[in-house]
């Protein structure tokens, strides 16, 4: 056993070997006389032990205790701490410090040093022990066990402090909030042990062009985030979202397949943006949000005008809740007009939001409602009050009308559309084939086996599947071959201009001898001028609506001036 012995007193520091030696212990002993020289020899030297005056000249005991434990090799020695002073205020403060025993100078004897050597070594090893155990447990509690990156606990902590020191100088300190794009759909496809792994790539992609210096953490999921500090502008920050997005564009191969995965990066700066780490993570993800809805695998930064917009869509998704209950919403209805007799075949049932007297639009709501998932109960409402009109017009006709209804890529991912379609059909008496289902190229999109089914089962029960915007996407001819479609609505942006638009004119006469060659119904929509008008009749176009007929008007403006 080695141990070092720190007194000034040569009496003692003789008196003390002695008794070191009579102890049975087998010990080799070295001896310093001041602070200083003791630690001299520490620096060089292993000790097991160390027997420390307390009362030294110039430094004392204690100033060589905190030395020793601020360093990390500080653990791997136990203190016992010596003094002429019988006060136990003197033998609290050591062990505080850190020695693991006291001993009165007096009371030193052959057998109680031995006891206190061997005490101290043992209780030091348990607590290198017990400090190791904390250790361990702290790194679990702070470090995501998937990536070995930072987790959501660590990096919230680490960005407080951050503020709090960039608060004291000059700088810019600025949070980058990031996940990958379609990350569930990856899941989903490829599932669960896939994404795990493209997480882990991912991390190690980014890693590689960081610099180091930043703090890159794990918040959950696919979900990123990383610190920058002490930067002299927001450009810094740009470069490095940069090179995350540039270096995010080579696949990754995983076993036999090659996943492209990208990421839609938020940027918000302190103190500019926020000034807590509260603040700053509220508007990344306002940042975030924007990028993902600007198309995904691109950079955002946080502004105002941003965070407004933010608590608009907040405001209107809180008022959504109670929009049916209170029965704020009401269908507006578009003649669909013959245009060889003008004669009106049907109606497009158009939702519109009441509030307050203030007549909201779809474009206002709905894409909210479907990101919400409250389009859902919206749409069974809009089947529900479309049906039911329609049924109350056609009672005194005897060539009944046509109802368009409008449903959402979201309605699509369940069957109770179809339900409700028939609960509907049949509570009301209204032949299925007078209605008509409309779905946008972005509801195809989204195409899945269940949305097959979904739209499989529309037709199978009598309903009529209409594709609006046609000729406007790049998969349209595909939409027709995919999907039950028996109905195509020309998109408005395609009708010419004048008589002298040669190309939009070939274009739509094109499109409807191919919708007539397949034997799919068509429908002109957007129709605003006479020329317009004239143009469905030379083409022998069936069906047409737009605001030269008539704009979309309330169910008793309909009543009174159509039927």
């Amino acid at each position: 056993m080695d141990i070092l012995l720190v007194d000034d007193d040569q009496v003692d520091r003789t008196a003390i070997t002695r008794t070191l030696k009579k102890s049975n212990l087998n010990v080799n002993i070295e001896e310093a006389v001041t602070v200083d020289q003791g630690l001299e020899l520490y620096a060089k030297h292993a000790f097991d032990i160390i027997l420390l005056d307390y009362s030294m000249p110039a430094r004392d005991g204690i100033e060589m205790i905190l030395d020793i434990r601020n360093e990390s090799k500080g653990s791997s020695t136990a203190i016992v701490m010596m003094s002429t002073f019988e006060d136990e205020s003197i033998a609290l403060e050591c062990i505080k410090a850190g020695a693991q025993d006291f001993l009165i100078k007096s009371d030193i004897s052959e057998k109680k040093l031995r006891r206190a050597i061997l005490h101290s070594t043992t209780r030091h090893e348990l607590e290198v022990k017990l400090f190791e155990t904390y250790q361990q447990v702290k790194q679990l509690a702070e470090t995501d066990s998937l990536t070995k990156l930072p987790n959501r606990y660590f990096f919230d902590e680490s960005l407080k402090l951050a503020i709090t020191n960039n608060r004291r100088n000059d700088h810019t300190l600025a949070l980058l909030l990031f996940d990958i794009d379609n990350f569930k759909l990856i899941n989903d496809n490829f599932g669960h042990d896939v994404g795990d792994l493209l997480l882990k790539k991912n991390v190690a992609k980014i890693k590689k062009c960081l610099r180091g210096n930043e703090l890159f953490a794990r918040l959950g999921g696919d979900e990123f985030a990383i610190t920058l500090s002490n930067l002299q502008n927001s450009e810094q920050a740009l470069l490095v979202a940069q090179r995350i997005i540039s270096t995010m564009q080579t696949p990754i191969e995983i076993a036999t397949t090659t996943i492209n995965s990208t990421v839609s990066i938020g940027i918000a700066l302190h103190p500019c943006n926020g000034k807590t780490s509260e603040e700053l993570f509220k508007y990344a993800d306002i940042a975030m949000y924007r990028a993902k809805k600007l198309g995904k695998n691109r950079i955002c930064f946080f502004e105002e005008e941003m965070q407004q917009k933010f608590h608009r869509r907040l405001q209107v998704e809180l008022e959504l809740r109670d929009a049916i209950e209170q029965q704020q919403f009401e269908l507006y209805y578009q003649p669909v007009i013959d245009p060889i007799n003008q004669s009106v075949t049907g109606f497009e049932a158009l939702i519109r939001w009441n509030v307050a007297g203030a007549v909201r639009s779809p474009d206002d709501f709905i894409e909210i409602a479907e990101e919400t998932q409250q389009i859902s109960d919206i749409g069974l409402w809009v089947i529900d009050e479309a049906i039911s009109t329609l049924a109350k017009w056609n009672k005194s006709r005897r060539k009944p009308l046509t109802m368009a209804i409008n449903i959402s890529a979201v309605q699509l991912g369940d069957f109770t559309v179809v339900e409700a379609l028939a609960d509907c059909l049949s509570k009301y008496d209204v032949s299925a084939h007078l209605i008509e289902i409309e779905l946008t190229e972005t509801a195809l999109l989204k195409d899945s086996i269940t949305s097959r089914q979904v739209l499989t089962d529309i037709v199978e029960g009598g309903c009529h599947l209409s594709l609006d915007d046609f000729g406007t996407g790049y998969s349209s001819i595909a939409h027709l071959r995919n999907h039950p479609i028996s109905i195509v609505k020309i998109d408005k942006s395609l009708m010419p201009y004048d008589k002298h638009d040669i190309k939009r004119i070939a274009l739509v006469e094109g499109l409807v001898s191919m919708a007539s060659i397949l034997g799919l119904g068509v429908i002109a929509e957007g129709v605003e001028t006479e020329q317009h008008a004239e143009l469905c009749k030379q083409l022998n176009i069936g069906r047409a609506q737009g605001y030269y007929y008539s704009r979309p008007q309330s169910q008793r403006y309909i009543e009174e001036t159509y039927l």
